[in-house]
């Protein structure tokens, strides 16, 4: 009987030691859903329509993966292609895209090699508790309108997450 005893208590500490390694191997990590990707791509809508301009709104997740994409009514087609690849870049580099765009008029034309980056406002990562958990990409107006609306997708996080 004690024998049995302590086999299981040795067992189950063996289990526990398992348990805390693999504990430690994997990471719990914050991703962004589809609900939540249309709530950030709304606000960015929202702020594009009371400005009257027309977008498209991509968002990724924080692997450069589409997770939802919206064109507005009239917006060019054009704008498909540019919106998620602004979002990947953002993503990609994590940095908003604007970065690219400053680097590229201030003489750094190494920005132009660097692969798959757009240099054009509209881009921005989207951070949840201090991590990147995707991008959303903004294409159909100016570089500045298309940063505001994409801006208004971000800032609408903080308020989606405490519903």
């Amino acid at each position: 009987m004690r024998m049995a005893l302590k086999l299981s208590v040795v067992l189950l500490a063996f289990l526990e030691l398992g348990a805390s390694v693999t504990a430690q191997k994997l990471a719990d990590k914050k991703t962004l859903t589809l609900a939540v990707a249309k709530q950030i791509a709304s606000a960015a809508e929202t702020e594009a329509a009371q400005n009257k301009f027309t977008v498209v709104i991509a968002v990724v997740d924080d692997g450069g993966n589409l997770i939802y994409l919206e064109r507005m009514d009239d917006t060019q087609i054009g704008s498909l292609e540019v919106a998620q690849a602004k979002a990947h870049t953002a993503v990609a580099f994590k940095r908003p895209t604007r970065t690219f765009q400053d680097a590229l008029a201030g003489g750094n034309m190494g920005i132009l090699k660097l692969p798959g980056v757009l240099a054009t406002e509209g881009g921005l990562p989207i951070v949840a508790d201090g991590k990147i958990v995707g991008a959303i990409g903004v294409s159909g107006g100016t570089s500045a309108q298309d940063a505001s609306a994409a801006q208004a997708g971000v800032n609408a996080l903080p308020k989606i997450l405490a519903q």
